[in-house]
């Protein structure tokens, strides 16, 4: 293991500041004014020490001349750029490979932050739930539009540019839509795939919806004040 004297990270870019950079330059003033969670906070602290001696690490030696390198550990965690910038890589190549010839159209479905704390306390549940209402909307809106179904790859966010949180799903939707014999591709029209509104107005009544179930069942005590609350 590498002691703690070797300080910064190998191979640190000096010219391009990092993320992990601003991290320590400007994390702790900025979590004196911010009310940063539990969670966030953790993030922040693998980010600064990600690939730095604090993580220890092992000493790369050339068998010809003995040049050595100290090459850190990495904090692995998946909101890291560094620890993430291969599972991306990979990710995209899987996505690229399924996309199909035709256009997109992007969409973004998000959840309004009355319903943060409710979501906070019960993660699992509240985001299954986003996921099941985002896809039975953009289903039954194939169905009707176009008699078939579409293609729908969806990403979640949890948080906006400046860390807060902000849950929403990021949509890639193809063009059209595979007919129900899965014999025909159902070309959209080049500039529309769905009315907005209406997308809205179904998504939202059924997130609710989901959510008065998972209530009803008990999974989520707090659920009715928080439908309430977003009426």
């Amino acid at each position: 293991m590498l002691s703690r004297a070797h300080g910064r990270a190998a191979g640190q870019n000096k010219g391009r500041p990092e993320l992990a950079d601003i991290f320590r330059q400007y994390g702790q003033s900025y979590a004196k004014t911010h009310r940063l969670s539990a969670a966030q906070q953790k993030v922040m602290r693998a980010v600064e020490t990600c690939r730095t001696a604090e993580l220890g690490g092992h000493l790369k030696q050339c068998d010809r001349c003995g040049f050595e390198h100290p090459s850190y550990n990495s904090c692995r965690n998946r909101h890291c750029p560094k620890c993430q910038s291969l599972a991306k890589a990979q990710w995209l190549q899987k996505q690229n490979a399924e996309l199909l010839p035709v256009g997109y159209f992007h969409l973004v479905f998000t959840l309004p932050h009355l319903f943060n704390g409710l979501i906070l306390a019960h993660k699992k549940i509240l985001l299954s739930l986003l996921f099941k209402a985002v896809s039975e909307t953009l289903l039954e809106f194939g169905q009707r539009r176009f008699g078939g179904t579409v293609g729908i790859i969806a990403v979640l966010h949890t948080w906006d540019q400046t860390l807060k949180d902000h849950f929403h799903l990021h949509c890639l939707i193809p063009a059209g839509a595979l007919a129900f014999d899965q014999n025909r591709w159902i070309q959209a029209r080049r500039n529309f795939l769905f009315p907005v509104k209406a997308l809205s107005l179904v998504f939202q009544g059924k997130f609710l919806a989901l959510l008065r179930q998972a209530g009803e069942k008990g999974k989520i005590p707090a659920a009715n004040n928080a439908i309430k609350a977003s009426r």
